[in-house]
């Protein structure tokens, strides 16, 4: 197997590239900075997906979808929204063969349109809360392209709620986050994260206050996950969001919005890839458990199709390889190479003495157990795949994130991890010389890791990382 991928340690960004191709997962699209997502990778998107549409719905939201196209005076009625997003918008001038009087954008995001809507649908605090969400691509012109971590177009969820109170909207956001994006990255995932609350200066474009989810990549960096935010009343104030209170006041409603994509997919294969290719956790892996003929026979066969069979039934995504015709070596590299969690691999000379042989991706290790013992072997093998990678991720970060008293030393650790520092030892103007070093602070957070109230926070600790 060696050979098949450059090291991580060697060149971490070569292995993901290579892994980009090599694990069938993406190619580039035709425009520069698209990709084209292959079924593989997609049918791991898929499950994400359910699983982030079924807990969104939980939390009371419900799926509405909005135009791609948005006037280019929409955004310009929220300035500061309009100026964060200015440099990445691609608009469209002409269609159906002329100039058009307005120029259209194709959506960044869609905080403006939906909006406007909201304008018309509020009109009591009984239309109140409000909570949407729509599954969606967007487009943001981006000058650094990596596939699913920075590309121009990608697919994603954006969530978009009014609520009657400052509160009310601060608490939907915070459960949004910590009920719904945390225990996906951690429960679906395997991914540790930290949670915490961005900087002025790193916080959405019109946004009062911005929380986010951070999770270590394999070498070292950060990679932004999820992000929550309070937009205060400023679209309120834009696109006049007013309700009529149970006082018979009109008042101005408060907006959240909190999103994810499929970054997260890109941030699966760099916290949990190793130098043979993937490891995916089995809850988002397309195939779990591979079946694999070694070598043809009536009872080989026989035995396959009986593990199929059982597998599936106890709800297993399970996929037969009986193609012989390519040499078991290379099929067993290949699998290994798209980090399915298990194989069972089956030959004439075990079956002949009752057995079968488990592999496990995790580690790959190899045990000959009995035929009939393979599938509760195999069920047993996915449960400590799901929870080995995440133990070996959350001991990653720990082992790669130190304490520092200084931006120098915080720079010099962030060489290869991240390090923590007191917000009061940096502050604004220390965290733009660290951005000229490119170290950026990824979020802020209490002593105890809980979300501060306010940067002024007394003990207020700030996480710094180089980041994707």
């Amino acid at each position: 197997m060696s050979g098949v991928l450059t090291s991580r340690a060697a060149d971490f960004p070569r292995w993901y590239q290579e892994v980009m191709a090599k694990a069938e997962l993406a190619d580039s699209g035709p425009v520069r900075g698209t990709m084209v997502i292959r079924p593989y990778a997609y049918a791991a998107w898929e499950l994400m997906q359910a699983d982030m549409d079924r807990r969104i719905k939980a939390a009371g939201a419900e799926n509405a979808y909005f135009p791609l196209l948005i006037p280019e005076s929409y955004l310009a009625r929220e300035a500061e929204h309009v100026d964060g997003f200015s440099p990445e918008l691609a608009v469209v001038t002409h269609a159906g063969g002329k100039q058009l009087e307005e120029p259209l954008v194709v959506r960044p995001t869609s905080e403006t349109v939906i909006g406007e809507y909201m304008a018309k649908w509020v009109q009591s605090y009984r239309d109140l809360p409000l909570l949407l969400n729509q599954w969606a691509n967007v487009v943001r012109w981006e000058l650094r392209p990596r596939m699913f971590l920075r590309t121009t177009e990608f697919l994603w969820q954006e969530g978009h709620t009014a609520h009657a109170t400052e509160a009310e909207a601060r608490g939907y956001a915070q459960r949004i986050h910590g009920g719904v994006y945390a225990p996906h990255l951690t429960d679906l995932l395997a991914i540790p994260a930290v949670l915490g609350r961005k900087t002025e200066r790193e916080r959405f474009a019109g946004a009062t206050n911005t929380m986010t989810l951070e999770a270590m990549m394999g070498d070292g960096k950060a990679l932004q996950m999820a992000t929550s935010h309070e937009l205060g009343q400023n679209f309120a104030k834009a696109f006049g969001i007013t309700f009529v209170s149970s006082t018979g006041r009109e008042e101005l409603a408060w907006t959240t919005s909190w999103g994810t994509t499929t970054r997260m997919l890109g941030g699966v294969f760099m916290v949990h890839g190793d130098d043979n290719g993937l490891r995916l956790p089995p809850a988002v892996a397309p195939v779990q458990v591979l079946v694999t003929v070694v070598r043809p026979s009536p009872e080989v066969d026989h035995a396959a199709e009986m593990l199929v069979e059982q597998l599936t039934e106890r709800g297993v995504r399970v996929r037969l390889d009986a193609a012989v015709d390519t040499p078991f070596g290379r099929r067993a590299v290949d699998a290994e190479l798209k980090g399915i969690p298990v194989r069972v691999e089956l030959g004439p000379r075990d079956l002949a003495e009752g057995n079968v042989v488990v592999a496990r991706r995790l580690d790959l290790t190899k045990v000959t157990v009995p035929l009939m013992g393979a599938v509760d072997l195999a069920e047993k093998a996915l449960a400590e795949t799901q929870q080995g990678l995440f133990e070996l991720a959350a001991a990653h970060a720990a082992d790669h994130t130190v304490e520092v008293a200084s931006p120098d030393e915080a720079v010099e650790a962030c060489r290869t991890g991240w390090a923590r520092i007191a917000w009061s030892r940096l502050g604004p103007a220390g965290e733009t010389r660290l951005a000229e070093q490119g170290v950026s602070v990824r979020c802020l957070q209490t002593p105890d890791g809980a979300l501060p109230e306010s940067e002024d926070e007394p003990g207020v600790v700030a996480v710094l990382a180089r980041a994707y």
